[in-house]
């Protein structure tokens, strides 16, 4: 029987290869973004290469409480219970002056692009997700390492870590696991925009152990296990993956 997974932030990089890697395995692909035609494009790009790729797309902006009834609506007309939520939305706000105001803004878009878009997914889908189901967050080495600007971007990233230890306990009695991906330096990626120089890509892929940038194919592979039988035991885990980069070389 085919399952339905959703996946936000689908339009691009992670998200859609996440989104990809699902509808290779025959599964009933729900691609979120706030952009309906990135999704379009996305949507096109899968079924182009997926020969059967069972794929939809719901233009929903996750940071609005308003967004969860829609997104319920659409999982009711599926017939079908949610078996995977991968919640890849997320982005880094700019670092604005030292004033206070300046200050308080980065630290609220910081929180309200990256943890409130989680917690508003997954509060909102566990109505329709089905008993064994999985959930997987996305972090960041930033979690680790700290960020540019104030730090509210690594900060707001480590606070997902807290939040599915707590899911994960909750869950546990409805077999629902619930992990945490944290990536470092992945290409072909919207994350930087046009803010990554040579010189910073340069020194992002010689702090990797294995001399290389990681490719969204391989981390979507990661969110595929968490979400498949044979990672059913894994829950309440932070998995880094970044090439050997958390402490630099």
């Amino acid at each position: 029987m085919s399952r339905l997974i959703v996946v936000t932030g689908a339009s691009a990089g992670i998200g859609k290869a996440t989104a990809k890697r699902f509808a290779e395995n025959k599964d009933k692909v729900l691609l979120i973004g706030r952009r309906e035609d990135r999704l379009a494009q996305a949507v096109k790009e899968i079924e182009s290469s997926v020969e059967g790729a069972d794929v939809a797309l719901l233009a929903l902006d996750m940071s609005d409480p308003g967004s969860v009834a829609r997104l319920q609506e659409y999982v009711k007309s599926t017939g079908l219970s949610v078996s995977g939520l991968v919640c890849c939305a997320g982005s880094a706000p700019q670092a604005g002056g030292e004033d206070i105001d300046s200050v308080l803004i980065e630290w609220q878009e910081a929180y309200q692009s990256n943890v409130v878009t989680s917690v508003i997914s997954v509060e909102g889908l566990l109505p329709v997700m089905a008993d064994g189901g999985s959930i997987v967050l996305y972090s960041s080495i930033a979690a680790y390492r700290g960020s540019g600007g104030t730090g509210a971007y690594g900060a707001a990233k480590a606070a997902l870590h807290s939040y599915v230890h707590t899911l994960a306990a909750r869950l546990g009695p409805r077999d629902i696991s619930a992990n945490v991906i944290a990536p470092g330096y992945f290409a072909g990626t919207d994350f930087f925009g046009d803010r990554l120089t040579t010189a910073r890509e340069t020194m992002l892929v010689r702090q990797t152990a294995l001399g290389r940038a990681g490719d969204p194919a391989e981390a979507a592979e990661l969110g595929f296990y968490l979400c498949s039988p044979a990672g059913g035991y894994v829950t309440s885990q932070i998995l880094q993956i970044n090439g050997g980069s958390y402490h630099g070389v």
